[in-house]
């Protein structure tokens, strides 16, 4: 059975980088009948904040991404600690001693002689003696993973055949000196053990994942399938991840952006397949294909989320949006009709505010200088509130008797004069909902 994971970091809130991850895995985990994981990585004690645990809820279900399960690696630390001891009777777990400095002095020396910036296994060649001076001198000392330097190869659901020489990469630290479970371990034993089948995540992982397969087979596991989706750069090409702040699932939401227009963009921007708007999951679940994907750049523009949300609420019954219409202080009687005439001038709910203060509180008149004399013998002609579905049509028949004007010149002095505004919902429709009219002659 397929089983797939999502596995935030409690350190801050969910963004659209790491919404495509989680939609991805809920995708292919809800399109085979498998199961979706949420798994909390919170080995980090201090960085880590139950408040963003239950953001990461309340973000995850306003979406509609339900997971079968919760996992905390914070109560599985006993499980690393074993996965630990394994590596080091089997000779892959070392300590280092280094410090960032010397790292970095080393890096720069590689660099200089025209080799790969790796970590140079100093540490193997210490002595019992050695270390103990190391350790009383700095403390406990980094955990590190010794690779076997061959290569590491493995079909990608979207980049294809990779292959990276394990020689060109550091081996990986996996515990900190202060006795900190780092991601590389924590997420290699979660994922054997939960026997997780597919792991979809960004293509900055691909590193990660080279190291992470040799780790799962030091461990006696078998890896995942996994796929390395595209890293999100703004309209422009230019890179998001400084911008990500702001472009969190909780300011989206408060900007009116509806759940369904951010899956149906996310769940095909950097495919194959053209972004189409998707009105309930199954749809989204049935169209999806990991394949379809692409390692380029993908482009997000923000902007891209509003006439997606527009044409969302255009379909929408007075049933999905009540309790908003009612809340403004729409009578009950009249949400039916004022929702029809609202819904396909509006882009996000947000604005039906201001189309429900113009029926209640009618709109100063926006007449033009030459249409004074006109709107006031218009005026005139107004047939008496309350108006109806004919209102509109007979006002406007006897005004074009009067004046003899049409077209446009007889519509559109009419239009701003009732609304202060040039274009908006079908008059036969806002008419009736017209509950004060204010006419400069």
């Amino acid at each position: 059975m397929t089983t797939t994971r999502f596995a935030p970091s409690p350190t801050g809130y969910i963004h659209v980088g790491n919404l495509r991850t989680a939609l991805m895995n809920y995708l292919i985990a809800r399109k085979s009948g498998g199961t979706f994981i949420l798994r909390i990585d919170d080995t980090d004690p201090e960085r880590s904040k139950e408040e963003y645990v239950d953001a990461i809820k309340q973000d995850l279900t306003w979406l509609g991404l339900h997971w079968d399960r919760v996992e905390r690696q914070s109560d599985r630390l006993d499980r690393y600690a074993a996965a630990a001891d394994k590596l080091r009777e089997i000779g892959r777990f070392y300590e280092a001693f280094e410090t960032p400095t010397e790292l970095d002095l080393k890096r720069k020396k590689q660099l200089n002689m025209g080799k790969p910036p790796v970590y140079d296994r100093a540490a193997l060649a210490l002595s019992e003696t050695e270390r103990d001076a190391l350790r009383a001198e700095r403390g406990s000392g980094v955990r590190r993973f010794k690779l076997e330097h061959e290569r590491i190869e493995w079909t990608d659901g979207i980049l294809g055949d990779i292959s990276i020489d394990a020689a060109s990469v550091s081996d990986p630290v996996l515990i900190r000196g202060d006795g900190q479970v780092l991601y590389t371990l924590a997420s290699v034993v979660d994922d054997t053990e939960m026997g997780v089948t597919d792991v979809v995540r960004g293509s900055d992982h691909v590193t990660n994942t080279a190291t992470q397969i040799q780790i799962i087979k030091a461990l006696g596991g078998t890896p995942p399938r996994f796929a390395h989706h595209s890293l999100l750069t703004g309209p422009q090409g230019e890179a998001l991840s400084k911008r990500l702040g702001t472009l969190s699932l909780r300011d989206l939401r408060a900007q009116g952006v509806q759940p369904m227009a951010l899956l149906s963009l996310m769940a095909r921007l950097g495919s194959s397949d053209p972004v189409a708007l998707q009105t309930d999951m199954a749809a989204l679940i049935d169209g999806f294909d990991i394949t379809r994907f692409g390692a380029a750049p993908t482009k997000f523009d923000v902007q891209d989320l509003f006439p997606l949300t527009a044409h969302y609420l255009q379909a929408l019954p007075l049933d999905a949006v009540r309790d908003e219409v009612l809340a403004l202080g729409v009578p009950e009687d009249l949400a039916e009709p004022f929702w029809l005439m609202a819904r396909d001038n509006i882009t996000t709910l947000a604005d039906l505010a201001g189309w429900w203060q113009l029926c209640r509180d009618g709109a100063e008149p926006l007449i033009a200088d030459e249409d004074r004399d006109f709107i006031a013998q218009a005026m005139d002609l107004l047939p008496d509130a309350p108006f109806d579905g004919d209102s509109w049509s007979s006002w406007t028949a006897a005004v074009k008797e009067a004046t003899g004007r049409k077209g446009k010149g007889l519509f559109m002095p009419l239009r701003k004069a009732l609304t202060g505004q040039e274009r908006g919902p079908e008059m036969a429709a806002l008419m009736p909902l017209l509950q004060v009219v204010r006419a400069r002659r």
